[in-house]
């Protein structure tokens, strides 16, 4: 296996001349712009170095197009997982590569950035829901998959935003569950399950709470013909079904949805106009998937600098020096792919994240 720092002995003129252009800023790496010539070098430098790309959703339009895989998280995972090559190259954020390497230990697992975090991830730590769960013994540890290695260490089982129903539904009715981190998809699997004993910690993506009710209830009312396809991480979930309750929106045009339950019902669709509440990086696989159809982001603001960090200069770099590689150590992936295989056995995952 090659080391964290070793530069591709297969380098052409061209791939020199790009590397040429890449600088690095507090911002993450540019320079580079996303032409032919760079996808062309991209693919090139994956095929020798036995890689494959995986891209989110939430990538740049330009990354996403030269990925080998574009999915949710979790979906990428599984592919990873088995994929043939030796190495993967998950354009994403930390969390995610690191759910990589946990489902497949044995591969090399490389994030173009190491500095991609995430709000959401970062919203609760081991040490934290330690004390947590000291302080409701027995109960059952429900964790989203947008959390790090170590807190999914310390979970019993994890849940998509499309499965987190299903996997609280699975769990003893008298048994208490703390669910985490995300605090508005807690209360959605709250007011879908009717569960009185779901304790929820105050967690939450900081580019999906900023959607809030009232830039949704003015785009619905600017749009009236429109669906709306709802992230239940976002801060406007519960602001509408509240819209389609009062009937305000009628109640089939709006939808919760994780990013792959939104490519479902975007191919399924019979309106002519969506509005999307989600990171607007989800619209380019929304547009591919429907291309008839007229896709308009709730918030055009809504954009994770954590995924965008990302960029065509970043993933040239980790390609040409085997940068930036992941580690969990072994005692702690074997638990974290534990809660993650629980999850599995209860049913498909779905859409991920």
């Amino acid at each position: 296996m090659t080391t964290a720092t070793t530069v591709a002995p297969f380098l052409t003129e061209k791939t020199l001349e790009l590397l040429g252009q890449l600088h690095e800023g507090p911002g993450g790496f540019g320079g580079v712009a996303a032409g032919p010539e760079w996808a062309q070098e991209v693919r090139r430098l994956a095929r020798e170095r036995n890689a494959t790309i995986l891209a989110h959703n939430y990538q740049l339009p330009e990354i996403q197009d030269v990925a080998d895989h574009v999915g949710d998280s979790l979906a990428l995972s599984r592919i990873a997982a088995e994929a043939p090559e030796s190495t993967i190259v998950f354009c994403g954020v930390h969390f995610m590569a690191e759910t990589a390497k946990i489902l497949s230990p044995e591969k090399t697992v490389l994030i173009p950035d190491q500095r991609a975090g995430c709000s959401l991830a970062d919203s609760i730590t081991a040490a934290e829901l330690r004390e947590w769960k000291a302080e409701h013994p027995g109960a059952v540890v429900v964790s989203y998959v947008n959390t790090t290695a170590d807190v999914k260490a310390l979970t019993d089982i994890c849940c998509t935003s499309s499965n987190a129903v299903d996997v609280v539904a699975s769990i003893d009715p008298d048994r208490e569950i703390l669910f985490l981190p995300d605090q508005f998809l807690g209360a959605h699997v709250k007011r879908v399950t009717g569960r009185k004993n779901l304790h929820i910690w105050a967690g939450e993506c900081h580019v999906h709470a900023g959607i809030n009710g009232d830039e949704l209830a003015e785009q619905a009312r600017s749009h009236p013909d429109a669906d709306l396809f709802v992230h239940p991480e976002c801060g406007c979930a519960t602001s509408a079904l509240y819209l389609a309750g009062e009937g305000a929106v009628p109640e089939e045009r709006v939808k919760i949805l994780s990013t792959g339950g939104m490519l479902d019902a975007a191919r399924a669709t019979g309106a002519r106009q969506v509005l999307v509440a989600t990171e607007v990086g989800m619209l380019h696989q929304l547009r591919r998937a429907a291309p008839g159809v007229d896709f308009q982001a709730v918030n055009d603001r809504a954009s994770c600098k954590y995924m965008k960090m990302i960029t065509p200069a970043a993933l040239l770099r980790s390609l040409v020096e085997n940068r930036d590689e992941v580690h969990v150590d072994r005692e702690t992936a074997a638990k974290a792919r534990q809660s993650v295989q629980r999850m599995i056995e209860i049913g498909t995952p779905g859409g991920g994240e």
